[in-house]
């Protein structure tokens, strides 16, 4: 499984339902399972992002068609970020000259 890290905004139309969002985000799961993806943790935070989430995935086409199946939707704008462990970054460190 691949690993990444989602950073999600509202959308205006996500805000005026925003009491709605913890009910959303489980349903988020439940169709992710459908796309191969895992949400392995969801975060409601304050700053730039309103909700960071840790993803894995099968593969990057399988996140996509996540992705797009939930802006579809209308209440988020998201954006993925490929993660790394510690392991993945000692095998990409052995590979530089």
């Amino acid at each position: 499984m691949i690993t990444y890290i989602g950073l999600m905004s509202f959308t205006e139309k996500g805000v005026q339902s925003v009491k709605e969002t913890t009910k959303r985000a489980a349903a988020a799961k439940e169709i992710g399972q459908r796309f191969g993806v895992n949400m392995k943790d969801i975060y409601w935070t304050m700053g730039q992002h309103d909700i960071v989430c840790v993803l894995e995935a099968q593969d990057e086409t399988s996140l996509a068609a996540f992705d797009l199946a939930i802006a579809m939707q209308g209440n988020i704008r998201s954006q993925s970020l490929r993660a790394f462990s510690a392991a993945d970054m000692e095998k990409i460190l052995a590979k530089l000259p």
